[in-house]
């Protein structure tokens, strides 16, 4: 069982077609890119993926799970983190973990023991009692992609992870995407800095709502006589 498949997958509002027949399969462990410039209908796909958003037509099955009919098991078996929200400024480090850990299921015992875990992996012990608001962009983009994935699902969503943050913190945040794949979570992740698209396993390119290329970096540029993911992406949305 492939972790996420859609068929001619398809969301409209009222005349206008956001996502328009996309196709394609996630393999588990894999790191898949999902790019796209702003209005492309990247984050109209995820959230229907994600089960908050009743597709028009076609199919989608996540984790297993029909995004229609068990939009609530799909909830269930996937992390989700956002850009825009994903932590509560206001509550302290630990606070956040003990809350999302409540959030997806964790009995006491084993939030404790995940609340330990995660601070000692990210180093954060000494910030434990601070709120998330005093904490640099860098640290809680970190802090919040590990309790996307405190309750170990099979399947994490990025919504622009890195947005803001600066290169070298970026490259820590791909570090810990990294482990999360080797240990068989599926990452399927949105962004719009193109050197991102190198790190990926394979990534796909939307345009007006439609997948117009997909595969990995590397044959990718090749089929487009491209230098980078820059040049394929900007060839794709200029037709060329």
């Amino acid at each position: 069982m492939q972790p996420i498949v859609t068929n001619a997958l398809t969301k409209k509002f009222g005349d206008f077609t956001a996502t328009n027949a996309i196709t394609f399969e996630v393999k588990q462990g894999e790191i898949f890119g999902f790019l796209g410039a702003n209005g492309a209908g990247k984050t109209t796909a995820m959230r229907m993926l994600c089960g908050l958003l009743r597709p028009t037509s076609g199919e989608a099955r996540v984790a297993g799970y029909d995004v229609y009919t068990q939009a609530d098991k799909v909830k269930r078996n996937i992390g989700y983190m956002s850009q825009r929200f994903s932590l509560y400024e206001d509550l302290k480090v630990k606070e956040n973990i003990r809350f999302y850990g409540g959030i997806y299921g964790l009995g006491n015992e084993a939030i404790r023991e995940k609340t330990r875990q995660l601070l000692q992996k990210l180093e954060m012990e000494a910030e434990a009692d601070l709120l998330v608001s005093a904490l640099p962009l860098g640290w809680k983009q970190k802090l919040a992609f590990s309790v996307a994935i405190l309750h170990d699902p099979s399947i994490v969503f990025l919504d622009e992870p890195t947005g803001g943050v600066d290169p070298i913190t970026r490259r820590q945040f791909w570090d810990l995407i990294y482990e999360a794949a080797s240990r068989g979570v599926t990452v399927f992740v949105t962004t719009h800095y193109m050197d991102e698209a190198e790190y990926c396993d394979r990534v796909s390119i939307m345009v007006d709502g439609r997948i117009q290329a997909l595969d990995t970096p590397r044959q990718l540029k090749a089929q487009f006589g491209a230098d980078s993911m820059d040049d394929v992406f900007l060839k794709l949305a200029r037709g060329k």
